[in-house]
């Protein structure tokens, strides 16, 4: 009896380390990603000063970003508020497409891009939101949220610092049925890769 109770405590206690180390990298991870996106936009003269030889620790710096939230997301535990319903998962994929089609267009430079001055930052509020609609778990609200307030607050310091030069276009409407269909092909493959992933993204 107390071997197995002094094993269970030390099982305790290794769940509560690797639980707050997740914490930790999860938090670390936004930090680091929202740092590596507004340095140039809080520091532009020492940005500048750094020249293309500042793109490498950058890029590193975001990678990095990246694998810190996908291992502290998956490590991290905490209060749980709410989950998934269909009606939920229903915005959730109807919010995704919206994501995943300003990203195309984007690309694509097509009419909706004389509308929206941000295209790919409004996908990551879309594509945010949607992940915060059907996780509602602490974990989930530093992840999606704090990606969320990054791409607010990244909008709002562009729109402080440059003048926003409208395209004009023309438009034409080969490039934006190339958008729709990647954004099909896309949409299509991330519900699978999620369905792999033992993570359904369609239905309740």
């Amino acid at each position: 009896g107390a071997g197995n109770s002094g094993k269970s405590g030390r099982n305790t206690s290794d769940a509560n380390g690797v639980m707050t180390m997740g914490w930790g990298l999860l938090v670390l991870g936004v930090v680091l990603w929202t740092a590596a996106h507004v340095f140039k936009r809080v520091a532009p003269d020492r940005r500048a000063a750094m020249g293309a030889a500042g793109r490498g620790p950058i890029s590193v710096a975001i990678f990095v970003s990246l694998a810190l939230m996908i291992l502290g997301y998956r490590m991290a535990d905490g209060a749980f508020f709410w989950g998934r319903s269909p009606a939920l998962v229903g915005i959730n994929n109807l919010l995704m497409l919206v994501a995943v089609y300003l990203f195309a267009a984007s690309g694509m430079k097509t009419a909706i891009t004389a509308r929206i001055r941000h295209p790919q930052l409004s996908a990551v509020k879309a594509w945010a939101l949607a992940h915060l609609l059907v996780n509602g778990d602490t974990p989930s609200f530093v992840l999606f949220g704090g990606l969320l307030a990054w791409a607010v607050f990244e909008v709002i310091l562009i729109n402080k610092q440059t003048e926003w030069a409208r395209p004009a276009g023309p438009f034409p409407a080969r490039k934006e049925a190339i958008a729709v269909v990647a954004t099909l092909v896309v949409y299509g493959v991330i519900g699978g890769i999620h369905g792999a992933l033992g993570y359904s993204a369609f239905g309740g």
